[in-house]
């Protein structure tokens, strides 16, 4: 594939130029992209590739795309790259994180930046480069949270690539070793946990693009407690509103 190509057709997402918006949403779970176009007007699907889904669809007369990476910093920012190469110039990440005091199950999380133990991130600057969420997109989600009605926190996330390994221990042995990390996510002021924020933050801000992470808070890093399947459906459909009507706002203003 040549450069040209490339710049006109997304390599894995499989998108075209003309397929996307100015503004992006980036979603783990594949599954939401049909629950997020409910709330869109006039949605175009891009050919799904490698099981990666696209969309493209109208909000408030803006058109915006929502791209799903399945897990981890790897393809999350493979995907971001890529839509960065179509034109897209706002990233918001949605999904879900652990929890970590005063953040509780259910609550609103937003990164104002984040702990870069991912590898991904390494790949696109050095480990002193800080990874941190733009100013003016997270200004707009303050605003839109407060009206939001729910519990909402902002602070710094930390990245990890081992979920098993570093985030929710299975055995005694790596539950220990879990604990110690706990500690250090105490210490070190975390108000939740996640496998790809750093990486895009850092990626973002090398591109030179926005980009943040919104989350809802399903798993307590303390106890491993998990949200009930009710209650996040009904947060998921106000993250999505959320989402939609922040990057929509920023798609205006580009």
């Amino acid at each position: 594939m040549t450069e040209t190509e490339q710049t006109n057709k997304a390599w894995y997402i499989g998108a075209r130029r003309e397929e996307v918006g100015k503004a992006a949403i980036l979603v783990g779970d594949p599954a939401r992209i049909d629950r997020i176009a409910e709330h869109m007007c006039d949605v175009h699907f891009v050919p799904e590739n490698r099981g990666l889904k696209t969309i493209t669809g109208t909000r408030n007369d803006q058109r915006i795309t929502v791209s799903a990476f399945g897990m981890g910093a790897p393809i999350a920012t493979i995907v971001l790259h890529e839509l960065h190469a179509l034109g897209i110039s706002t990233f918001l990440r949605i999904g879900t994180a652990m929890a970590v005091k005063p953040a509780k199950i259910g609550d609103f999380v937003l990164a104002d930046g984040a702990l870069r133990a991912d590898g991904t991130s390494n790949t696109y600057a050095p480990l002193g480069f800080p990874a941190i969420a733009d100013f003016e997109l997270n200004t707009e989600l303050r605003d839109r949270l407060m009206t939001s009605g729910r519990t909402w926190h902002a602070g710094i996330y930390g990245t990890y690539d081992g979920f098993y390994t570093e985030m929710f221990g299975l055995s005694g042995e790596r539950r220990e070793m879990i604990g110690q990390l706990k500690d250090d996510i105490k210490r070190l002021g975390l108000i939740g946990t996640d496998m790809e924020t750093s990486s895009l933050l850092t990626a973002a801000r090398i591109l030179r693009v926005r980009a943040s992470t919104l989350c809802v808070a399903t798993v307590d890093a303390e106890t491993q407690a998990k949200i009930e399947d009710a209650d996040m459906a009904v947060l998921e459909r106000e993250m999505f509103e959320i989402a939609l009507d922040v990057t929509a706002r920023m798609a205006a203003v580009d």
